[in-house]
């Protein structure tokens, strides 16, 4: 299998989830570092169409509970983003740079996302 097979599998696997869609597309648009509560407002925005004061306080948990234990840590470990946790700030990494291109074409035809996705 080729390094360019093995690269378009990963961003396959990355872009799989919807809530982490949303994630990638937010830190596409954004670069630079975001917060845990700017990507559940985000995830908010463009998945539940609701602001975060007209959320139940379950469904902002659940939000959260996914970024903290599923999103954060599969997108760290593909080495996509840096996480710190005692500021709870989500940085892009080099490697990011070099999957936005394959990362922006799945991002643009996905039909529940509005591109570009905004904060």
């Amino acid at each position: 299998m080729s390094r360019d097979s093995t690269e378009f599998d990963a961003v396959l696997d990355l872009c799989r989830d919807h809530h982490r869609r949303i994630v990638l597309a937010v830190l596409a648009e954004e670069r630079r570092p975001l917060t845990m509560n700017d990507l559940s407002k985000a995830i908010l925005k463009y998945n539940h169409s609701t602001p975060v004061t007209e959320v139940s306080e379950e469904v902002l948990t659940e939000i959260r509970l996914s970024l903290y234990h599923e999103h954060i840590p599969k997108l760290e470990s593909e080495e996509i983003i840096e996480y710190d946790p005692e500021r709870q700030h989500v940085v892009p990494t080099e490697r990011f740079d070099q999957l936005r291109p394959s990362l922006s074409v799945i991002i643009e035809v996905d039909p529940d996302l509005q591109v570009p996705v905004e904060l």
